[in-house]
């Protein structure tokens, strides 16, 4: 007996060691966490949550009300254009703004508007100003869309740029995954909400939802404690700020390769989320809620990585990165000309991983090796892919309309594969990463 309690506390003693509790916090997943014990990134984080739901049934409800008003791909694609073309241009004046003022307040300004948007939409779906009805109404989606790229342009640099000031360096990595975490928890739950309201109560009903979530998240927001915020240096003209930018973006090999390629990969595998509705009605034939169940199971395959990025040390995120675009790539073959459904929900729970995986590690990666005083304009680059997205998204919408949708987005997810297998034989500088 006495042997077996001299055993119990020598066990204790070795776990009361340093190193060991260390290694027990990692197993036992507290350090997957450790971000949210910081009360400026907690309520942060809450208010994220309203944004990442009010935008992941917006990515449901836009395009599937679009394509059921029109039945037109190529109005599909258009949609993204008028979303693209605000966001490319305005992102970089929204970039430079995070550089001069409080992040903040450019988010709580963000979400208002966003708000503004939702409800305008809402009113006219109740009215019946937007139906199928009046021919033609769907320009009231068409002019919402450009809007929301507009927002979103000058809100995401400032969303991306403070989570630094929030945390320490060592917990960058952490942070940022758990900000994907709380995007894939909404990606898994919020667009099979939306397909269910839908189909029970219509589109408006969505809409008026995504008001609400998006005034949650700018009242969450507005009571989050001012950062010590940087300045970049002000020259009094913007133009000049942005200039400065892209100056310091292409002598910073890092950076520069680290943005290419995140660019690439989300170019040529993203697009495929605006065309699910003609897979859903078309190909799969399983409509608005299996739309929703669709990328819901995209974003428990995000959710498992975000829990696992959550997890890792800062170490080989280069090499990761560059396997996340053969993974996005392999995957999007095979879902592209999938006509099964139960093929296309696993394949999509791989590719939400990948995509997860990309994003965590390449905003982490440019939060760590950028410059403080040049992160707001920096990550205002890293937002602009999701506008060049889009542009591609139209270009795909208009080549669907004579070539299979399948085999358009195949053929992009082949060439990902292509360049991302190129760069990991090729580019030692962002395979070397960590």
């Amino acid at each position: 007996m006495f042997a077996g309690l001299e055993a119990r506390k020598s066990r204790i003693r070795f776990l009361k060691n340093s190193r060991y509790r260390g290694l027990m916090t990692s197993i036992y997943g507290i350090r997957t966490f450790s971000s949210l014990r910081n009360p400026v990134y907690r309520l942060y984080f809450l208010g994220m949550l309203g944004q990442f739901a009010a935008m992941n049934m917006q990515m449901v409800t836009g395009s599937l009300l679009i394509y059921r008003l029109t039945d037109s791909s190529a109005l599909l694609g258009t949609m993204s254009l008028a979303f693209a073309i605000p966001m490319i241009f305005v992102s970089m004046f929204g970039g430079a703004l995070a550089d001069r003022i409080h992040k903040k307040r450019v988010l709580v300004l963000g979400l208002l508007a966003s708000a503004v948007i939702s409800l305008y939409v809402a009113l006219t779906l109740t009215t019946g100003l937007l139906s199928k009805a009046h021919q033609g109404s769907w320009w009231i989606l068409m002019v919402s869309s450009f809007c929301q790229g507009t927002v979103m342009g000058l809100m995401l640099p400032a969303r991306q740029a403070i989570i630094p000031e929030i945390v320490p360096g060592e917990q960058a990595m952490n942070a940022v995954a758990l900000n994907m975490l709380g995007m894939n928890v909404m990606g898994l739950i919020a667009p099979a909400v939306a397909g269910f309201l839908i189909d029970v109560l219509d589109f408006q009903s969505v809409y008026y939802v995504m008001t609400a979530l998006n005034i949650y998240a700018s009242i969450t927001i507005f009571f989050v404690k001012h950062t010590h915020y940087r300045i970049s240096n002000q020259t009094g003209n913007m133009l000049d700020d942005i200039i400065k930018g892209f100056q310091y973006i292409r002598k910073d090999t890092t950076v520069l390769l680290v943005l290419v390629f995140t660019l690439i990969v989300v170019v040529l595998s993203m697009p495929y989320q605006q065309f699910l509705p003609i897979y859903v009605d078309d190909i799969l034939k399983v409509g608005a809620k299996g739309l929703g169940i669709l990328m819901g199971v995209s974003g428990a395959g995000a959710l498992v990585g975000s829990l696992v990025m959550a997890s890792l040390p800062n170490k080989k995120r280069g090499m990761m990165l560059l396997a996340s675009g053969i993974l996005s790539g392999i995957t999007l073959v095979f879902f592209s000309f999938s006509k099964s459904w139960e093929i296309s929900l696993i394949l999509i729970i791989f590719i939400g991983l990948g995509q997860t995986i990309r994003g965590t590690i390449g905003s982490a990666l440019l939060q760590s090796y950028a410059q403080p005083e040049y992160m707001g304009r920096v990550m205002s680059i890293f937002m602009m892919q999701w506008g060049i997205m889009n542009l591609c998204t139209f270009a795909v919408g208009l080549t669907a309309e004579v070539i299979p949708v399948q085999s358009v987005l195949g053929g992009l997810a082949l060439t990902l594969i292509i360049i991302s297998t190129l760069a990991v034989l090729l580019v030692r500088r962002i395979r070397r990463l960590d």
